[in-house]
């Protein structure tokens, strides 16, 4: 929500809109609370939102003007300063090129434009546990973890761009970067109360850098 809320105000009816890795929509289509859903939903706020993805389940997302199926790490489908916004939620994480991603959504947004992006931090036990486990099991293991969660939105996390450092190096001298280090709803309790409390205290009391969040503003000067 806090991602959506820093978009909203940014945001003008006559501005262009991207959702990089926008997928199926699962955010707002499995979303159980109405004002989320609301919020999530940038349809009416802004002139055009268009979505991109590697996977084709894209072109079945409701909430988007239009949708592009792209190819992983390659240049994007769109003229140079196309978007006032590009935003991404839980996909830096996946991104195995950096320099390449952060080159391209810098050259697609406008100048004085907002790139935003939340994912995973780096040091957080949200990135660390993943990284414990090996790609080819987190389906398996999610299942556990996350009942809910449908195997259709996992895919393989490398974190080449979760680090304030990392953003900051990958987007370059010409981007003023702003990191925000935040926690969200505990995920991953096996459904257990007792683990879903003991996240919360945690998620409270826990160093600023050790936060399982980031979320990165990035505009381009």
């Amino acid at each position: 929500m806090r991602l959506y809320s820093q978009i909203d105000a940014f945001l003008q009816p006559d501005h262009r809109v991207l959702d990089f890795g926008a997928g199926r929509g699962e955010h707002i289509l499995d979303n159980q609370v109405p004002y989320r859903r609301q919020l999530f939903d940038l349809r009416g706020r802004c002139a055009r939102i268009e979505g991109c993805d590697v996977d084709a389940a894209v072109l079945s997302n409701p909430f988007l003007n239009h949708a592009e199926v792209i190819e992983p790490e390659s240049p994007l489908p769109y003229p140079d300063n196309t978007f006032d916004v590009v935003f991404s939620r839980f996909v830096f994480e996946h991104i195995k090129d950096p320099d390449l991603i952060a080159r391209e959504m810098f050259r697609i947004v406008k100048p004085g434009g907002l790139i935003a992006a939340l994912t995973p931090n780096k040091l957080g036990y949200i990135a660390l546990a993943a990284s414990v486990v090996p790609n080819r099991l987190h389906v398996r293991a999610l299942k556990y973890i996350q009942p809910k969660r449908k195997s259709v939105d996992v895919f393989p996390t490398v974190y080449k761009l979760n680090t304030p450092r990392a953003v900051a190096r990958a987007f370059g001298p010409n981007a003023e970067v702003y990191s925000v280090y935040t926690a969200g709803e505990p995920g991953y309790y096996f459904g257990n109360p007792f683990l879903y409390r003991t996240w919360k205290w945690l998620h409270k009391h826990l160093p600023d850098r050790l936060r399982p969040l980031l979320i990165f503003y990035i505009r381009k000067n």
